[in-house]
């Protein structure tokens, strides 16, 4: 009997192609969430928040009596009703009720109504003054000022200056890119209350349910025993909801607490985009040095991203964007300095990438300008320094399967007829003067593991009960991604049982106590893992007793589709419900508490060397577009990709997360804008105007596959993450709208594109490569 984490049983539940556990309460409208469960309370109040209107500003004075004469009206919460400590954060730099305004729309109280219209209305008569104090709103802003905030850490390898000397080619160059807002279809949400024991309860719509329970109870000046927080599910997260909910469900808390009243919050869409973080942008200096055959020998930059009023996970988002800086390509001499800008708006978070993509981007931006340069196709220079077997990262971490690189981009190069399809866009654009077409391809590797240590860790609770069914509880929460999914085949799996036999209870911090995030892609890593060892315990057992029925040894039981036999003889089978009734008979103990803690990493935050990730996922993608030369609209006409998942353990699951990431990262790449007014105020605050990919984005032919024979040892069941990597796959949009707008000029010219690659942008960039080649175009033409 095999306790390896990674072998599979011949028979299993894992890579079976299951739908979603849920997804027929998604679509028939029962599934649950935060804010439907309030119903079940009476006396429910809502909370409301009376948002500021400066961008920064001191509070001189707040009058909250009007609210309380506003019909329906309970209670305001202020400060002063705050009993423990008076921050949200993990930093302690997030007050929860302010003395100063850092950006527009800051929640500087809240009012608890007996309905939503009363609480607004209340928060409309509450009589605040405030002077206005100067604002930064722009990361260009905050770096003239030398506004920084956290540490300001240094990658280095080898020697920049002496990589320079040996370099054949210098380019220099910026690149400035956007934030993004999550948009998750359900917003923040919390709902609070005291049971009959005198606990406290709360709903939170939270990836992170044990840094809610502590952030609650250090408010309230409890002990985390006393909070109990559970994530029944979200609706999306993204990593928006890793940090954020947390001082959300400490005002529902607090006014819980207060009234003795359940207290419901739940923000409204304008309320969400306005006072929540978004992905942090970034603004890079670059200088690079190649080869005379093009390949990398140097690299310089500087890395500032736009943290917003507070820390939140901005240090932690700068390390992994520093440690993907190089994505797949092998650098010998590389310093790139980052720092955290601090400016008065939303403080952002952690989203789906959490700075990979923004490391990833500014590389691939590099080599697709620089290209045309060296004479080199951008897919030849990418390939020629590409990592291979035998070497590391910058940070010092060995490259382990590098060689799958090659596989990726050479099967893919090969299914998407790649080569052919680029002669014939040559030939479309050569006979279409004002539309043309671009393809690229681009690759992905992408570190798996929290880059803080401690995180990386897990616990589940597994009970098989008398009549052979099973119940698992771990510490991941479910946002659609479909963990829960995956952690059912793992418990199926590894107890040999069906999996209409294993139900999963909601995630709460008084069965699975310490959990960290689910974000870093490693839900199922961790979580599979520790529920993977729950039931290994409990097999264990169970095969001590069935060896004394069968005779066996309890290494040669076997446990299949709810059956237990001798090895090499199912004929000679027992029930596992039969089993399990024996087994308590005999006073045998089933169920098992589980842990898993990833092996082998190390990383040292201030000399930013170290081995932070059990793996690297790879992954490559192609693409095709036409561009329209008069309004610089395009299409997706296909694209291509394939994602190394491992051995998948739910490949239906992991399809679907590979096209959602791609179609998510094409938003950020071309359509998705945050615009701040120069008042400080979001502009873009819904989907009015703020553009989401929809079906029209969609590629018209869109491929998808994961690669095959690709086992990773040391993980639960031989799999890979999937949830951020292939965000970074839409990276060969916007490269392959490079190549079309480029295709407006002449060739060996660095092409500049701006992100995201709005129409307008793609526009200006085929309108520079025209003005380039003196073919200017007008409408008449």
């Amino acid at each position: 009997m095999t306790h390896s984490l990674f072998e599979r049983p011949p028979v299993g539940a894992v890579g079976d192609a299951i739908a979603h556990e849920s997804a027929e309460l998604h679509v028939t409208g029962h599934a649950l969430y935060t804010d439907d469960l309030g119903v079940r309370l009476q006396n429910l109040l809502h909370a409301w928040p009376l948002q500021a209107p400066h961008a920064h500003a001191r509070i001189l004075s707040m009058n909250t009596a009007p609210a309380l004469a506003v019909p329906g009206v309970v209670r305001v919460l202020t400060k002063a009703d705050v009993p423990g400590v008076n921050d949200s954060g993990v930093k302690h730099d997030e007050p929860l009720f302010p003395d100063e305004v850092m950006f527009y729309g800051h929640a500087v109280c809240w009012v608890l109504a007996e309905s939503a219209d009363a609480a607004r209305r209340g928060a409309d008569a509450i009589e605040v003054e405030y002077e206005p104090l100067p604002a930064i709103l722009t990361v260009q802003d905050a770096i003239a000022a030398g506004r920084f905030q956290g540490s300001q850490p240094v990658l280095r390898r080898g020697d920049v200056a002496l990589g320079f000397e040996e370099a054949r080619h210098i380019f220099e160059g910026e690149f400035e890119f956007g934030g993004q807002e999550h948009f998750y279809l359900e917003t923040n949400a919390a709902l609070a209350h005291i049971d009959e024991s005198g606990q406290l309860f709360i709903q939170s719509s939270t990836q992170h349910p044990t840094e809610t329970q502590e952030i609650v109870a250090h408010v309230l000046g409890l002990t985390s025993s006393q909070v109990t927080v559970q994530c029944l599910r979200m609706g999306g997260g993204f990593g928006g909801k890793e940090m954020q909910p947390h001082g959300f469900a400490a005002i529902a808390a607090l006014g819980a607490t207060l009234t003795g009243r359940p207290v419901r919050m739940r923000l409204n869409r304008t309320q969400d985009l306005t006072m929540t973080g978004k992905r942090h942008p970034f603004h890079s200096k670059w200088k690079v040095g190649f080869d005379e055959g093009g390949r990398l020998v140097a690299l310089q930059a500087t890395l500032s991203s736009d943290g917003g009023w507070s820390l939140d996970l901005s240090e932690p988002v700068l390390a992994r964007a520093l440690c993907h800086i190089d994505n797949a390509y092998f650098i010998p001499h590389v310093e790139v300095q980052g720092r955290i800008c601090k400016t008065n708006k939303t403080s952002q978070t952690a989203f789906r990438g959490f700075g990979g993509p923004q490391g990833m981007l500014v590389i691939e931006d590099i080599l697709g300008r620089c290209a045309p340069l060296l004479g080199l196709e951008a897919h030849e220079l990418r390939r020629r320094n590409f990592y291979a077997s035998g070497e590391a990262t910058p940070y010092g971490q060995p490259v382990r399967h590098a060689e799958r690189l090659q596989t990726v981009w050479q099967t893919l190069l090969d299914s998407s007829d790649f080569v052919a399809r680029q002669s014939e866009i040559q030939a479309f654009n050569a006979a279409h003067p004002h539309t043309k077409r671009g393809l690229a391809i681009t690759p992905v590797k992408f570190g798996i593991s929290f880059n803080f240590t401690a995180y990386n860790q897990a616990g589940a609770l597994v009970h098989v009960y008398k009549d052979g069914s099973v119940l698992i509880n771990h510490g991941g929460t479910e946002m659609g991604q479909g963990l829960h999914t995956k952690m059912i085949q793992v418990a199926a799996t590894a107890l040999g049982v069906p999996v209409k036999c294993v139900r999963l209870a909601p995630t709460r911090t008084d069965k699975v106590p310490n959990t960290s995030a689910t974000a870093a892609s490693s839900g199922a890593d961790l979580n599979g893992g520790a529920i993977k060892n729950a039931c290994d315990q409990i097999k264990e057992r169970l095969a001590a007793v069935a060896a004394g029925t069968l005779g066996v040894h309890p290494n040669d039981v076997r446990f299949e589709n709810g059956k237990v036999y001798p090895l090499g003889h199912p004929d000679q089978d027992m029930d596992f419900a039969k089993l399990v009734h024996d087994a308590y008979h005999l006073r045998t103990q089933l169920w098992a508490a589980g842990f898993y803690r990833t092996p082998g990493l190390h990383w040292d935050r201030e000399a930013v060397q170290g081995e932070p990730f059990k793996y690297f996922s790879y992954g490559a993608a192609v693409c095709e577009v036409e561009v329209d030369g008069f309004t610089g609209a395009y299409r997706q006409l296909r694209a291509d990709l394939l994602h190394d998942v491992g051995d998948s353990l739910s490949p239906l699951i992991d399809i679907g997360q590979v096209e959602g990431g791609f179609v998510q990262g094409a938003g950020w790449m071309t359509l998705e804008e945050l615009h701040w007014d120069k008042f400080g105020r979001l502009a873009t605050q819904s989907a009015s105007t703020y553009k989401l990919p929809s079906f029209s984005e969609m590629p018209e032919v869109f491929n998808v596959a994961l690669l095959e024979q690709a086992t990773e040892s040391g993980v639960v069941y031989g799999s890979k993450a999937v949830g951020e990597p292939p965000l970074m796959l839409a990276i060969s949009v916007r490269e392959a709208l490079r190549q079309a707008a480029a295709a407006f000029g002449p060739g060996g010219r660095a092409q500049e594109l701006r992100l995201p690659a709005t129409p307008e942008a793609v526009y200006w960039a085929l309108d520079t490569a025209r003005q380039a080649s003196g073919a200017l175009v007008t409408a008449d033409d």
